[in-house]
């Protein structure tokens, strides 16, 4: 049952991060998105091999973090229950590439140095996406995702499924709490009921879901889901979009941390 309201508590903290009024979550939702965008796009063209070069794309989550003023545990663990599918994918590299190079001073094969590039590739991209949220909020990320075109039926699913696995949660909470007092002193769910149990989840399922298609439709629901007013991109947004552009860019033509190193050891002068 902990990790049943464990779970209700982290679908709901980031929309209670989203909620915050700094200087990062004032921006255009459209321009945060763009600029995500971006960033993984460049982050996944680097090669396999390429693992000091990715270095400086550290920076921006974590700048994001200080200015958006967010708590850095959550969003390492919500990074880190990713990592787990990565390394089962990646694993497997140093068997295959068995090719030695040397790797800060140290001889290791080439399928470490790929799983390696994987493993941070994975950690900058979900780190970006998760900010992305915690900063935007997803009625004003489904308002940038229509402004680029993207079909409303694809913008209201991501809404719906996003809005409401909560309520899914809550009716696996119940069933559970409910489960735990018929049943004193057993720890979780025992095996001989898994099949029953999932098949009252989906009918209490399918009948919450009538239950919320009624209310919105009472409502006045439509099948427009209404975001909202339209913000207008103000020039610090652009700012921040043409700024992070270009360190992006800087980032992915020059090798920024050999050259650092050249400059300290006297190289280039």
């Amino acid at each position: 049952m902990t990790n049943v309201i464990n779970s209700l508590y982290n679908m709901r903290l980031l929309d209670d991060l989203a909620r915050k009024e700094t200087s990062i979550h004032k921006l255009h939702p459209l321009v945060k998105l763009i600029t995500t965008v971006v960033y993984l796009s460049v982050v996944v063209s680097f090669g396999r091999y390429e693992i000091g070069s990715l270095l400086p794309f550290v920076f921006y989550p974590m700048l994001i973090i200080v200015l958006a003023e967010l708590p850095a545990t959550p969003i390492l663990k919500r990074i880190l229950l990713v990592e787990p599918l990565i390394i089962g994918i990646g694993i497997l590299n140093p068997l295959f590439d068995q090719h030695t190079v040397l790797f800060f001073g140290m001889v290791i094969s080439r399928g470490w140095v790929t799983f390696l590039s994987i493993f941070i590739k994975c950690g900058l991209t979900v780190a970006a996406s998760i900010l992305l949220i915690a900063t935007t909020g997803m009625e004003r990320l489904a308002i940038a995702l229509r402004m680029i075109k993207i079909p409303k039926i694809f913008v209201l699913q991501l809404l719906l499924t996003y809005r409401y696995i909560t309520v899914l949660i809550e009716e696996i909470y119940g069933m559970t709490r409910a489960y735990s007092l018929r049943s004193p002193g057993q720890k979780g769910i025992h095996i001989r009921v898994w099949g029953s149990f999932a098949g009252q989840l989906i009918l209490r399922t399918f009948d919450r879901a009538q239950w919320v298609y009624q209310s919105m439709s009472l409502r006045g629901f439509t099948g427009e889901y209404n975001t909202g007013d339209v913000p207008k991109v103000k020039f610090k947004d652009i700012v921040y979009l043409v700024a992070w552009s270009l360190f992006f860019i800087i980032a992915r033509i020059f090798n920024i941390p050999m050259l650092i190193g050249l400059l300290v050891t006297g190289v280039i002068k």
